[in-house]
């Protein structure tokens, strides 16, 4: 077997309970079979059209040898640095696979000009760019493959020759790329893009970047056979039992790396989960810890800990209450793929739509639109202009701010920290979440924008009404323009942040927005007020 689970305590319990009935429903059968009517006649039209990754494995293979000779193409030309360009789904697994596998990839996943500007000006004579898109219009993919093609007219370069585009067929970018002469990655239309980890989303700018997709497909392909099968070893149905152990409107999971060879995986686990569960006021949110991460002192009741494990050789004692995962990399995306749409069942919930993304989207669209004046601050300190939603006070200084913030943390709330920052640069945010998690004793999120409203921002307004939100956004200096649109990056951002908080503050969602040109000086001055 590629992935084995062992669990003790409640999640163990719920396993012996839940497991044999799962199998009794052939539920996992039924899963691999496409039986969208798993999770209710209100979910059966999106799940009809969503379960095409159990076939992922046998639908990509083809995709293997058209990867390995374009990138040998590109070799020869002496293209040999890959940057792609993409967010969400189109992202967060070529990330994992890439490091895993320990080759370069340079991921562009979001729209704050340093970060856009340090990408574009890096070794462009030798840049492939792959462009991800499974809709074909996603806002910050196309701007990003935008500010590209102008920087290779600028150098000489024709575009063509250094542009790939992976996206779902009859997409409007599809029809761009055919025009415009790039090599074009159809994937399968009836996989979601949390869903698509096995398909030409993953593996296209993986392969390019020299990861062993062939042994990753291998993988997955080794484990597929008991995924499909209704028995209680079956490890989908285990560990999505496992998932779902907790009350669904306060479950918190906390994905711990611990010995694994697998590098970043709670980072794409996070989207699975919270865009996957978070809506109807249920959902199990993800928190990507650390081994020694404070909320594993403290250990919150409505916290689930899930340890992605190395593989031992001696026997294996798993801690009270936790559970433990190890495995393959490409038998773990299967094996949570098929665990996410188990739990998905047994929360009552449709794992395949995401009906609270659009929301912030809009909103940024709607801010770039009217161009409105920004809101005042409520005051500024030391360079960093502070300001809140309706209904939270947030005094007369930073101490005050997020003390005030906390307080409004209950007993199975938690903390989102929201970074709209170059996440490439080093602002001492991991710490500063620490810090966060031990003043409050509850589970703390870190995510970047924009990329985050691609995962958890659906859990954000859809699930349990217990997040408060503390967002930090960038003021870059260096601005940077986006060819052919009416505004910058600098703006896209800032609208997309405020987008965002608009949306939560509707859904009653507490904000507090701090907007700094020196992002390392701010998170210093937050550590030091959270200490006092």
């Amino acid at each position: 077997m590629t992935v084995s689970i062992a669990a003790s305590g409640a999640a163990a319990r719920a396993i012996d309970t839940v497991v044999p009935q799962l199998v009794a429903d052939l539920v996992a059968s039924g899963i691999t079979a496409q039986d969208p009517g798993l999770w209710g006649p209100a979910a059966e039209p999106e799940a009809a059209k969503r379960l095409g990754w159990t076939e992922a494995v046998a639908v990509s293979r083809p995709l293997v040898a058209e990867i390995r000779a374009l990138r040998e193409q590109l070799a020869a030309d002496g293209v040999d640095h890959v940057v792609l360009a993409g967010m969400g789904g189109s992202s967060l697994a070529p990330e994992v696979i890439t490091r895993t596998y320990g080759v370069p990839l340079t991921v562009l996943d979001s729209t704050d000009p340093a970060q856009v500007r340090a990408a574009v000006g890096h070794d462009l004579e030798r840049t492939v760019l792959v462009v991800s898109s499974k809709s074909g219009s996603t806002l910050e993919t196309d701007s990003q493959r935008r500010v590209y093609e102008q920087a290779f007219r600028d150098a000489g370069i024709d575009p063509a020759s250094r542009i790939v585009v992976v996206t779902d067929p009859g997409s409007s970018l599809e029809q761009l790329a055919h025009d415009a002469g790039y090599r074009v990655f159809t994937a399968d239309p009836n996989v979601g893009g949390r869903f698509s980890a096995l398909t030409a989303f993953g593996l296209v700018p993986s392969g390019l970047a020299g990861a062993d997709i062939v042994e990753l497909l291998d993988e997955a392909d080794a484990i597929s056979v008991l995924l499909a099968v209704d028995t209680d070893e079956n490890p989908g149905l285990v560990l999505g039992a496992a998932l779902a152990t907790l009350d669904p409107t306060v479950a918190k999971i906390g994905l711990v790396p611990d010995g694994t060879h697998i590098v970043g995986f709670g980072d794409w686990a996070e989207q699975l989960l919270a865009e996957s569960t978070g809506k109807d006021g249920k959902g199990l949110l993800p928190v990507v810890l650390a081994p020694d991460s404070p909320e594993l002192a403290a250990g919150p009741s409505d916290l689930q800990v899930v340890r992605i494990v190395g593989s031992r050789e001696d026997e294996r004692h798993v801690a009270e209450g936790e559970v433990e995962i190890d495995g393959t990399l490409g038998g773990q995306f299967l094996v949570w793929e098929y665990a996410v749409a188990v739990a998905g069942r047994l929360i009552g919930i449709n794992p395949f739509d995401q009906p609270d993304v659009e929301a912030a989207k809009a909103a940024a669209r709607a801010l770039l639109d009217d161009r409105p004046a920004p809101t005042e601050p409520v005051f500024t300190e030391g360079g960093t202009a502070v300001r809140e939603t309706a209904g939270l006070s947030a005094g007369t200084t930073l101490a005050e701010a997020v003390t005030g913030l906390l307080a409004e943390l209950d007993a199975t709330g938690y903390l989102a920290v929201q970074a709209y920052v170059d996440r490439t640069a080093d602002h001492g945010l991991a710490s500063l979440r620490d810090a966060l998690a031990a003043r409050s004793g509850r589970p703390v999120t870190l995510g970047y924008g924009p990329r985050f409203l691609h995962s958890t921002g659906q859990y954000h307004k859809g699930g349990p009404a217990s997040g408060v939100f503390l967002q930090i956004v960038a003021d870059e200096v260096e601005d940077l323009a986006i060819p052919g649109r009416p505004f910058t990056f600098g703006r896209l951002i800032r609208a997309q942040a405020a987008g965002d908080a608009s949306v939560l503050a509707e859904h009653g969602r507490p904000v507090l927005t701090l907007t700094t040109s020196d992002v390392a000086a701010a998170t210093a001055a937050l550590r030091a007020a959270v200490s006092l």
